[in-house]
């Protein structure tokens, strides 16, 4: 019998700034050996298989995979993934990025070297990635939606997640723990050596494990934080450009701009004029 391929997806906009903002859904049945990549995303991809086989070439490891089986996509990792030639798969996935996307996708459990995830005992998974496809739209109270549905369906993934022995070994608490530091202390004059001594490792056990758990240096991520929160009280708030700063842990508003337009393409005042400009 014939294998008839389709593909339905949507892609999103307004979705700058949002600490946590979905970027595109959809699901696909795929045609024999049908390949991605190998390529980089800029932005997270969790696929969930409903049937059929395929393979995915994260960069770290090779996996084949059923389903029920699931795989994370980190953004700037080269990665392959391709359908099998006899029985190809079908997937439903969904695409997000955001200041608290590495966060949720630490505590669902997924890293760049632990990207695959089980779950077959109902269709609770595939329900909630095609709610999320369902809400789609470009409103705020369309993106509202979709964030909660993206927010649901990584809950269910911490729900089932076992915190067993080896996560501990893997050195993956340690990252969730430093994540979390952050995001609560990311407004003081913290810098790496206050990560590390808050989580009791070394300043280059720490590194080690945020480039082998999420591919970025912890001071990287720190400062991408700090801007994307910082971007966030330009565009939706009349605080200044030095108020902002000191708001999300810089001391020193010039070093804040040259950072700032580093990241965002524009000078601090640039992006909140043209925030402000948009409203």
């Amino acid at each position: 019998m014939a294998h008839d391929a389709f593909k339905h997806s949507v892609w999103l906009s307004n979705r700058e700034g949002l600490g946590l903002a979905v970027y595109n859904c959809g699901f696909q049945r795929c045609s024999p050996g049908h390949t991605w990549g190998p390529a980089v995303r800029d932005h997270f991809l969790i696929h969930y298989i409903t049937s059929g086989k395929g393979v995915y070439d994260s960069g770290s490891g090779k996996y084949s995979l059923s389903a029920g089986d699931g795989f994370l996509v980190v953004p700037n990792r080269l990665i392959t993934y391709w359908a099998d030639q006899s029985d190809p798969w079908e997937y439903y996935w969904v695409g997000f990025n955001g200041t608290d996307a590495e966060r949720l996708v630490c505590e669902a459990g997924l890293s760049a070297e632990q990207p695959i995830f089980h779950y077959d005992k109902d269709s609770l998974y595939r329900e909630k990635l095609l709610n999320i496809y369902r809400l789609n739209g470009n409103r705020p109270s369309d993106q509202a939606r979709m964030q909660a549905g993206l927010l649901s369906f990584m809950a269910a993934m911490m729900d089932r997640r076992p915190l067993d022995i080896q996560e501990k070994k893997s050195g993956y608490e340690y990252v969730k723990k430093s994540l979390q530091f952050i995001d609560y202390n990311y407004s003081r004059s913290i810098d790496v050596d206050d990560i590390a001594a808050n989580v009791g490792i070394s300043r280059s056990h720490l590194y080690r494990l945020f480039m082998k758990h999420i591919s970025v240096p912890p001071n990287e991520y720190l400062t991408r934080y700090r801007i994307q929160k910082a971007s966030l009280l330009l565009e939706s708030s009349n605080l200044s450009v030095g108020e902002a700063a000191y708001s999300t842990g810089f001391s020193d508003q010039l070093y804040f701009s040259r950072v700032f337009k580093k990241y965002k393409g524009l000078s601090p005042s640039q992006y909140s004029k043209r925030s402000h400009e948009k409203k």
